[in-house]
């Protein structure tokens, strides 16, 4: 696949990582997130993609009301960019490892249907939302995304309207979701988002990267991301390979070694990755374009 030359850019902004309390920039509340969103769009980023946190503690959240709040700010600087919620909250599973059934689902455990992961996405229609695409060992927890839940869970997607982004954490991940389009469950162009580095998923290594690459359908946007100091690495690496790139600080809180960096820091270094690779940096309409978006 011949290198990519013109680089959607999506700014990653506060994932629901334990983060908060390891850098001042990781936006918590929806006033500090969506101005994180303004800064990382104005620096080049054509896509935000956004979690929610509970803004008295930072703990990870996904109330549909903070959502709301979220996209609103946003919409109300009249800044253009391509709005991507998570519907990745409402998986984890957390097991005692030698009496799992014994004591059950313990503490850190926020475990629903597929259909319950998506009450904001219903409500507020936003021209992305993330499908994660399997079952995971999460570091040392378990991610759940059963088959079912993923098919009643497109299918939905579908109905509104709303393009999926597709979180593939390993190659039978996306060996489903190549299954999910063939069910018809999933519309053209497919959106891909290849996630490296995160234990125990795909490694960050350039070889797994392109074998996922080679998996891809035909047609379908694609973009990769790897964690800490492999994420600028990785931008140069998807680009090389013909895919877009992700940055911001639910994948990593550095500029360079020691220093913290705030999400528009990280997309301006990002566009400079691009710019010297000689590829141009997507706008956001022609991210829609590409993805198959209307301008909501």
């Amino acid at each position: 696949m011949p290198m990519n030359d013109s680089v959607i850019i999506t700014a990653a902004l506060t994932g629901a990582g334990d983060t908060v309390g390891r850098s001042p920039h990781v936006p918590v509340t929806p006033e500090q997130i969506a101005a994180s969103a303004v800064e990382a769009a104005n620096a080049g980023a054509a896509v935000v993609h956004i979690h929610v946190r509970d803004p008295e503690t930072g703990a990870p959240a996904r109330d549909p009301r903070l959502y709301a709040e979220t996209v609103a700010r946003i919409k109300e600087t009249g800044t253009d960019v391509v709005i991507n919620l998570t519907a990745g909250m409402g998986g984890d599973l957390v097991l005692d490892p030698d009496q799992p059934l014994e004591k059950g689902a313990l503490d850190g455990t926020d475990l629903v249907g597929g259909l319950d992961r998506l009450p904001h996405v219903e409500e507020l229609l936003p021209d992305i939302c993330t499908l994660d695409c399997g079952s995971l060992n999460f570091g040392d927890q378990l991610y759940i995304s059963t088959t079912e839940m993923l098919r009643k869970g497109a299918r939905r997607i579908q109905e509104l309207g709303v393009r999926p982004e597709l979180e593939i954490f390993d190659t039978g991940q996306l060996w489903f979701a190549k299954q999910l389009l063939d069910e018809g469950l999933l519309d053209d162009p497919t959106v891909f988002q290849l996630c490296c580095g995160i234990p125990w998923g795909a490694p960050a290594d350039p070889g797994v990267l392109q074998a996922m690459v080679n998996m891809l359908p035909p047609g379908a946007q694609w973009a990769s991301f790897a964690l800490g100091r492999m994420q600028m690495p990785w931008v140069a690496q998807s680009i090389l390979l013909g895919g877009n790139a992700r940055v911001g600080l639910e994948d990593n809180l550095y500029l360079s070694k020691g220093v913290k960096a705030t999400n528009g820091q990280l997309v301006e270094r990002a566009v400079q990755i691009t710019e010297s690779l000689g590829a141009k940096v997507a706008t956001p309409d022609e991210a829609r374009e590409r993805m198959g978006l209307r301008k909501r």
